[in-house]
């Protein structure tokens, strides 16, 4: 068991070493912003890592408050599968209903998981990393054609 310092500790070991990994990935170095993450330009619209004890995600989440322009949000894109998903063999996950345990928020997530790793395990670090960047890059691009989109289809209500 770990106590909450060490486990802190380890959480903040894994993401500095993640944003170094970052610093030196061939495709991300260059970058100014590594990650779009919570700037899309939408209100209610992020893109967010997770790792937890028995896997890694890398989520497009919708968390607008209102539930009525969160699922509006979450319908738009539905009818945009096929190129949110583009580059994901296996598809993503499309769920319109998760609350958020450490705030009990209500989202809609369409997420890509990778399963048995757990953060504890830090030779797993490396394969979560690189999971972490080869699909956020996708999931951001993909994003990125459907933006403009979305934020015209939600700026009409």
């Amino acid at each position: 068991m770990y106590s909450i310092e060490e486990k802190k500790k380890l959480t903040t070991d894994f993401w500095q070493l993640f944003k170094r990994r970052c610093e030196v990935h061939p495709d991300l170095k260059l970058k100014k912003k590594k990650w779009i993450l919570h700037r899309t330009k939408i209100k209610g619209v992020a893109l967010r890592f997770d790792v937890g004890r028995n896997d890694a995600k890398v989520i497009l989440e919708l968390h607008n408050r209102s539930e009525k322009l969160r699922l509006e949000a979450f319908e738009i894109l539905e009818r945009y599968k096929v190129v949110v998903e583009d580059g994901f063999e296996d598809g993503l996950i499309w769920e319109f209903y998760y609350q958020r345990p450490d705030s009990k928020q209500e989202v809609c997530r369409i997420y890509t998981t990778l399963g048995n790793v757990d953060i504890h395990r830090q030779n797993q670090w490396p394969d979560i990393y690189n999971f972490f960047i080869e699909n956020m890059m996708r999931l951001e691009n993909n994003f990125l054609m459907v933006r403009d989109v979305l934020d015209g289809e939600l700026s009409k209500n």
